[in-house]
């Protein structure tokens, strides 16, 4: 195995000094290790505002990692330039003889990864990447036939009979961190990248490393409730780990160690959704078409989506009429995040009810949310329009108004975002429209002037949808 006097560790979605794959390979192999990240321009030049909070979460969590590698005796060298013009100068300035980076299976980052490689290589400057995203990742479960699933349940009894202890060890990066070179540069300001702060600390997120371990540990002393408690988006349910995934603020492996170890019911359902992550990240593997916008099952990607003039503006600015899901586009809207059972609701709403593309919904998504995850976001959307893989069947569509009364029963949820709806009784809160004229004026909520009336019928819709599926599906499901 070759060692190397110096190597550069280049830090993206993994943003912690502890459980890291390529720093510890690259701490274990050379004599002196520099580490990096770049405000990548090719990204954050691409972003449709300079209010975004994932840049505000990154630039928080970058100074935190600085931080910590200056504690072990280490440095961040920081750039804000376009990565695959940064690295390989940076590289060869240092004098390093290798560079080490983590997996990124995102279509543009593993052409981005490509280009910079080949750049290394031609300065005879070595490259080695490695899994850290993930437990399994690209072609690691496969099919008895070495086949890719594209159906979830026989994906996880494959990733879970093939999982052992080994596979969620932590990397010992601390056992080498004296190889650690001491070079850092200023981190460049918020403003000084064209971006400006938002409303991340009002939320009270906690970002970096400390940020998700304080989330991870509180989460783990309520995971035995999560599995009756993850559906209702009132009450305090779920990880809220998932912009730390997506920025690896905490390692997948110590996630799913603790999930696999804690065994009970709870822990297991929250295992299943690491596992669902897992899941999507292989289909983009293999099928990076849909991240550009190609359905999953090929048979919808031409479906003709009506796109009725005005509705999805009604849906991106909560004014359906229906309070769910009027009141989760408003979280989103407000804070960047968005429930996840109120996901699945507000995409099948904009796209079985709304009849909208789900394309479109998609990308309003990938631009508003904190964890916005390229495959996570494109698995769910084509899950809940029934074009994806393993993907809710085109006859099941969700009743906007059932999904509350079953969800959000008191209305709690409703009332914390749709304030309009505050003094609306109980017995109306789902479907306000129902109340009769004096009922309203007692709730001082006219509807039609203070809530708006529904967009649509849901039960019209819902033909309509069947109807547009059905001319697309084989002859049998018709």
């Amino acid at each position: 195995m070759t060692e190397y006097a110096r190597a550069l560790v280049w830090f993206r979605r993994d943003l912690r000094d502890f459980d890291h794959a390529a720093l510890y390979h690259a701490l274990k192999r050379s004599h002196q290790v520099v580490c990096a990240f770049i405000f990548d321009r090719d990204i954050l030049d691409a972003l449709p505002d300079p209010a975004d909070r994932r840049v505000e979460f990154i630039h928080a969590s970058v100074t935190e990692l600085q931080q910590a590698l200056q504690a072990r005796g280490g440095g961040l060298v920081v750039r804000h330039g376009v990565a695959r013009d940064e690295i390989v100068p940076l590289a060869a300035e240092l004098e390093a003889e290798a560079v080490f980076f983590n997996h990124d299976d995102d279509p543009a980052a593993l052409a981005r990864d490509t280009a910079v490689e080949a750049a290394l290589r031609a300065r005879d400057i070595a490259v080695h990447h490695t899994k850290d995203a993930v437990i399994f990742e690209r072609e690691e479960v496969l099919t008895a036939g070495g086949t890719p699933y594209s159906v979830f349940t026989p994906y996880k009894n494959a990733w879970l009979k093939r999982l052992t202890p080994f596979d969620l060890q932590a990397y010992p990066v601390e056992a080498y961190a004296d190889r650690l070179e001491a070079r850092s540069t200023p981190i460049p300001g918020l403003w000084d990248m064209g971006f400006a702060p938002t409303n991340l600390r009002d939320m009270k997120l906690p970002t970096g490393m400390s940020g998700g371990a304080r989330l991870f540990d509180d989460f783990l002393g309520r995971i035995d409730r999560y599995q009756d408690t993850r559906d209702f988006p009132a009450v305090k349910g779920p990880s809220y780990l998932s912009v730390h995934l997506r920025f690896g603020t905490v390692s997948i492996r110590q996630l799913a160690a603790a999930a696999w170890q804690q065994g009970g019911r709870g822990a297991q359902t929250w295992l299943s959704e690491l596992i669902w992550r897992d899941f999507y990240h292989q289909i983009l593997w293999h099928r990076p078409d849909v991240a550009s916008g190609h359905s999953f099952k090929r048979q919808y990607h031409a479906l003709p989506w009506p796109n009725p003039p005005g509705h999805f503006k009604a849906w991106s600015e909560a004014r359906t009429g229906y309070p769910l899901v009027d009141a989760a586009m408003r979280q989103l809207n407000q804070s960047g995040y968005m429930h996840n059972r109120l996901r699945m609701v507000a995409a099948s709403f904009l796209t079985k009810d709304l009849l909208v593309d789900w394309r479109r919904g998609e990308k309003y998504f990938a631009d508003k949310l904190i964890d916005f995850d390229l495959a996570a976001n494109s698995g769910g959307w084509q899950w809940a329009a029934s074009v994806g893989c393993d993907a809710q069947p085109w006859f099941r569509i969700f009743n906007p108004v059932t999904q509350s009364e079953r969800f959000d029963a008191q209305g709690h949820f409703i009332r914390r975002y749709l304030p309009e709806l505050t003094r609306v009784a109980e017995k109306f809160i789902h479907a306000p429209w129902t109340m009769s004229a004096a009922e309203q004026q007692r709730a001082g909520c006219v509807i039609g002037r203070d809530y708006p009336l529904p967009i649509v019928d849901h039960a019209v819709q819902r033909g309509q949808a069947l109807a547009l599926f059905r001319q697309a599906s084989p002859p049998a499901l018709k």
